[in-house]
């Protein structure tokens, strides 16, 4: 196309991105979108989410582990109860470290390289839980992969949200999410179906496989288009676009697009323009989804699954109970994979949070009224003992629990899930994008370690029901604040959606 042709085209582009009041520019773009070749984006983003693959691997570690070493011979490497749920839970702390210091990585190194950065402390972490002589070593090699997790919780879903075009960011903004819940399934049927072959040593060098392909990959895939304009690296990242979407294509037209976005945030954010609603709205969405999403109790529900089961005296063996969660997660978020595009986010996180809710108040519900003769519970006050307890009768009443459970895991992997860490990358500015997103992590985890920590306590003081009425509640504020303050970004352009927090204009919504 020739340059003086191409400029009209910019400019009437650029105008649209702001108002969106004329169908002539979603023409173009949807003809422009149909034209892109999408195997290189594809194959930037499965390199890229193999960091979301081990940290899903990395999360649950300890589930075959820690038998395995409560059992162990060596005294120096066994775990008694109180230094097996630090094994478990030191991971959160470990991340929320790796979520703040992305704040600086994100904008120093860019995202592709925070992300090959991250496979350092993890590759030492798997190599000194495959080779520890005692406990010490087994919690710094999770804390080490933890730190890892965390920056690529930071980094991944803002690589791919910066490279994806909207007509496909939000399939691949569910794919962080569908490969860590498949890393997940992957150590579980390792430690299920291997152990005789895999110990627990060997499932630490298993660990190290998606770290060395993630590295390899990622040599040979470019950087964020917008991370390098944003460090005057014009041409590089008028490179990185043409090998994303294709020489063929008018990529020219959207790095201009880009490029006129990027000049505009052009300087870091200062604490003067933290006041600008431009800036803090974002953040505060971007923040509010991540509390609100650890509030609803999906960590809790996922490390505590099995002592839950036994204390409502599900009809499940418990061997079974990971891999049959993993597998409804999996399944859930690929469906929100393929509907993100569709049927739009918010949409989503309304049907999302709204099975949440009825989930929650169903098992809050249930074990308060069903008598203790019939859920199978003795004293209702602690989860830590239920290990212990006789084997009831068996009663189906026990399968509302486990439906319950099994409609949260879903409801979850469908909406507050992906969606989540989609829109952090989607609306947070430019100049704040690697600041916030680390921040968003660090809240995110934090918020984990001390439900985690804090809902033991509770049930013990309590009972089972308070925590997930508690949950149901939040569940119902996350239905308000999806209806008040989460913009609709299907099919809008990263610059769209600067353009509608910078400009408030309702016709965004439309």
């Amino acid at each position: 196309m020739d340059p003086s042709a191409r400029e009209p085209l910019v400019r009437k582009t650029s105008s649209s991105y702001r108002t969106f009041p004329e169908s002539a520019g979603k023409r173009l773009d949807k003809e422009y979108l149909r034209s892109l070749h999408n195997k290189p984006l594809y194959l930037a983003v499965f390199a890229a989410v193999l960091g979301n693959f081990n940290f899903g691997f990395a999360l649950v570690y300890p589930s075959p582990v820690i038998p395995a070493l409560e059992a162990h011979p060596s005294p120096a490497l066994r775990l008694d109860q109180h230094t097996a749920s630090w094994f478990g839970s030191v991971f959160t702390l470990g991340a929320a470290v790796g979520g703040l210091s992305a704040m600086l990585l994100n904008d120093r190194l860019g995202r592709k390289l925070s992300i090959m950065f991250s496979a350092l402390p993890s590759a030492v972490g798997y190599a000194l839980m495959a080779s520890a002589q005692g406990i010490g070593m087994l919690l710094l090699g999770r804390v080490l992969t933890g730190y890892a997790g965390g920056v690529t919780s930071a980094s991944i879903p803002v690589y791919i949200s910066e490279i994806s075009h909207p007509g496909v960011r939000g399939m691949l903004g569910a794919c962080p999410q569908l490969m860590a819940v498949l890393g997940s399934l992957v150590l579980y049927a390792l430690g299920k179906y291997f152990r005789l072959v895999l110990n627990w040593r060997w499932l630490a060098v298993a660990g190290e496989v998606p770290v060395l392909a993630m590295i390899v990959l990622l040599c040979f895939m470019p950087n964020s288009p917008r991370f390098l304009l944003s460090q005057g690296k014009d041409e590089a990242a008028l490179g990185s676009l043409c090998w994303l979407r294709g020489k063929d294509t008018d990529y020219a037209r959207e790095y201009e697009q880009i490029k006129d976005s990027v000049r505009k945030q052009s300087r870091q954010v200062s604490c003067a323009e933290i006041k600008d609603p431009f800036t803090y709205k974002p953040i505060l969405i971007a923040v509010g989804m991540r509390f609100l999403q650890q509030l609803s109790g999906v960590t809790c529900v996922l490390v505590y699954l099995q002592s839950i089961f036994k204390k409502t005296s599900v009809i499940l063996k418990p061997e079974y109970d990971a891999a049959l969660v993993g597998l409804v997660r999996l399944f859930s978020v690929a469906i929100a994979a393929v509907s993100m595009d569709k049927a739009g986010r918010k949409i989503l996180l309304f049907v999302s949070a709204g099975v949440m809710l009825a989930s929650n108040l169903t098992m809050g519900l249930y074990i308060h009224f069903v008598p203790a003769s019939q859920n199978g519970t003795i004293a209702n006050k602690t989860l830590m003992s239920s290990a212990n307890l006789p084997a009831e009768p068996t009663n189906y009443i026990t399968l509302i629990p486990l439906l319950a459970t099994m409609f949260f895991i879903m409801g979850y992997a469908m909406g507050w899930g992906p969606i989540t860490w989609l829109l952090m990358s989607e609306i947070l500015p430019l100049k704040a994008r690697g600041v916030a997103s680390g921040l968003c992590v660090v809240v995110s985890w934090l918020t984990a370690f001390t439900l985690t920590q804090f809902f033991l306590r509770v049930v013990e003081a309590f009972g089972l029901e308070v925590p997930f009425l508690f949950f149901a509640v939040i569940c119902a504020g996350n239905i308000l604040f999806t209806g008040c303050c989460v913009p609709e970004t299907k099919g809008r352009s990263l610059e769209q959606i600067e353009a509608f927090f910078r400009t408030g204009r309702r016709s965004f919504m439309r």
